[in-house]
């Protein structure tokens, strides 16, 4: 956190009020009789004043005991995609002994703005836990800050709008959009980009030892190499019917990630996507993916398995324009035949 978040978190103050319209024609009616009762000298306005005074500091003590004493959590999704809805769950929790709070609202921060969803609770029992959820979409992939949330209420005579922002971060990563997939690649024939022969697979001969990677099978764990190196090995097998395609994905922007075309920063999102898609079905079907881009490790590993689909969607994810000038650190040409052309694919986006 910087200097200045932290400052202006010591400075924000514990409460805001703000006046709802009929809150701001009830003080303007307050003020005009109390300026006619000092006018005048009328006990009748007087008493009528010393009433309306009253409902005042009776709103602002309901208000804050309504707000006090209450604890919310959210419970994110386990996979969000660009231009997808999804459900985030709220839950308030009402920790005070014997007063319920009465028409709470809350409202997720995303970097300290709110968002245009709020969670109603209309009555909280004390000591009860309520949960709701809102729907929200996010229209691009990357990391987004969820900084906490505003907690308000207008209880009782909904003349001020009284919060208090309560800070809970979480970091959420939002996957590229996965498109809807047309014609698949006919399983009869050799297909660009696609090799038939020397992929570790669960069936055949003993092929050799790699560290673990999440979506690997337990019961392939080698022990006496995992005791020896003191790190977690796993046996591979050759199968020949197996089949793995690389996936080169050219990220680069005339500026890298300063690049302002939105034309051009479009056009990379949905390749983004293209490639997203493509390697979410391979894997899902058995094939074994390797993703190339510019700027990307020299030797990508091979992933393998529908357990290793969040791992490559995170890496897409978080994926940064660069320049053109940053190659990629396998080229196509030393690929499979081909491997730079998936075009038998057909995305209907």
């Amino acid at each position: 956190m910087t200097f200045r978040a932290r400052l202006r978190r010591w400075l924000r103050p514990p409460r805001r009020l703000q006046f709802t319209r009929e809150g701001k024609y009830f003080v303007g009616i307050t003020f005009g009789v109390g300026f006619a009762a000092i006018n005048t000298g009328n006990n009748l306005l007087y008493l009528l004043f010393g009433m309306l005074l009253s409902l005042i500091l009776a709103s602002g003590v309901l208000s804050e005991i309504s707000l006090r004493g209450l604890e919310v959590a959210r419970q994110a999704p386990g996979r969000v995609h660009a231009r997808q809805a999804f459900l985030m769950g709220i839950s308030l929790r009402n920790d005070k002994r014997r007063l319920p709070s009465f028409s709470v609202e809350v409202e997720d921060l995303i970097d300290e703005k709110p968002l245009d969803k709020k969670c109603y609770f209309l009555k909280l029992p004390p000591r009860k836990l309520q949960a709701t959820s809102y729907r929200h979409t996010c229209p691009r992939r990357g990391r987004y800050q969820f900084s906490g949330f505003r907690v308000s209420t207008k209880f009782p005579f909904a003349l001020f709008r009284k919060s208090r922002l309560v800070d809970a971060a979480l970091e959420v990563i939002v996957y590229p959009e996965l498109l809807p997939l047309g014609r698949a690649l006919p399983r009869s024939s050799r297909a660009q980009g696609e090799e038939l022969h020397g992929l570790a697979g669960r069936r055949g001969e003993f092929a050799g030892l790699h560290e673990y990677r999440e979506g690997d099978d337990p019961h392939d764990v080698h022990w006496p190499s995992t005791a020896r190196k003191g790190r977690t090995m796993v046996r591979e097998y050759e199968d020949e019917a197996a089949r793995r395609v690389s996936l080169f994905l050219d990220n680069h922007l005339p500026g890298g990630q300063a690049c302002t075309d939105e034309r051009l920063c479009g056009q990379l999102e949905r390749a983004v996507s293209i490639t997203a898609t493509l390697a979410v079905d391979y894997l899902s079907r058995g094939w074994a993916v390797r993703l190339c881009v510019r700027g990307g490790p020299a030797a990508p590993p091979w992933l393998r398995g529908t357990g290793q689909i969040p791992s490559l969607l995170r890496t897409l994810a978080l994926l940064e324009a660069i320049s053109e000038e940053a190659p990629y650190a396998v080229r196509p040409d030393n690929a499979a035949p081909a491997a730079r052309n998936l075009s038998t694919r057909v995305l209907e986006a």
